[in-house]
């Protein structure tokens, strides 16, 4: 059994929860490596003889990812872990996160549980933009926004090349299930469960108050198109961010691959998502 970590250091704070990770895989005989960008941090740290060499290309040779740190680190791993398919385990240091949710602490009873195949994999949707010749690609959603203006921006959009609607907004959120509790959320969208087979497409700060927030089925191919009194306008795939031209059409599909996600009975997405929004807790109550 082979583990690739992916984490982020940081220099100026105590990373004893990453080096913890580290101790019980050498503690149970298990191989790993370490992400480019903290292996040389974490060589440097550890002061000792160690048996973890440098990712320089995540391949078939590792049985699970172990990412190590909040949503982000993970985000920031879906590129890697590309059409591998590789289960990936997130571990958080510190606040509850909707994929990094499992506590770093517990690691060392979770090794006995993923040796044991004690989980189910959660088979999350990846959603993908075609622009000017590029394919980005997004855990939790695509969206579009005006750029270096402060006037609402038009969006034609079309799915399966028929008409839907056009949007008068800041922008437009092509969210997946995962990405449901993020951005879309926070702007009206609707929470779908991860194992739902669709998109939501939710408007930012519409100026057509009848513009809500659309589910759809993600077999459907959205194509839309921008007109704005600026030149480009921005396109986000996650946290990576593209200026386009106003003359491009982006064309969003799901991906051909899913991302696999581990997850143990007691870190479930229900438990998290009951925890993350309080559900279930009366609040009145409280003092």
């Amino acid at each position: 059994m082979r583990f690739a970590i992916y984490t982020k250091l940081d220099p100026q704070e105590n990373n004893d929860y990453i080096f913890s990770v580290l101790k019980s895989l050498q503690k149970h005989n298990i191989d790993f490596d370490i992400d480019g960008d903290s292996f040389d941090l974490l060589l440097n740290s550890l002061n000792s003889k160690t048996n973890f060499n440098r990712i320089k290309k995540l391949t078939k040779e590792y049985d699970y990812v172990v990412s190590i740190g909040g949503d982000g680190t993970i985000l920031r791993s879906v590129d890697e872990i590309g059409k591998l398919s590789i289960p990936i385990i997130g571990l958080n240091k510190g606040r509850l996160g909707f994929l990094a949710n499992s506590p770093v602490e517990v690691f060392d009873s979770l090794i006995n549980k993923i040796q044991a195949s004690n989980f189910k994999i959660s088979e999350r949707s990846i959603i993908q933009v075609e622009f000017e010749g590029n394919i980005k690609k997004a855990l939790n959603e695509i969206s579009v926004s005006r750029k270096n203006t402060t006037s609402l921006i038009t969006i034609d959009t079309m799915l399966d090349n028929q008409y839907l609607n056009t949007y008068w907004a800041d922008g437009l959120i092509i969210s997946t299930p995962t990405g449901s509790t993020g951005y879309s959320l926070s702007c009206g969208g609707p929470i779908i469960m991860p194992d739902s087979k669709n998109f939501v497409l939710t408007p930012i700060a519409p100026h057509n108050l009848n513009a809500r927030p659309l589910v759809i089925s993600d077999e459907k191919k959205i194509v839309i198109s921008i007109n704005s009194r600026e030149s480009e306008y921005f396109v986000s795939a996650d946290s990576k961010i593209f200026s386009v031209s106003i003359d491009s059409k982006l064309n969003i599909s799901k991906a051909p691959y899913v991302l696999k996600m581990i997850e143990f009975e007691e870190d479930s997405y229900i438990n998290t998502l009951r925890e993350k929004l309080m559900w279930g807790k009366d609040r009145r109550t409280e003092q």
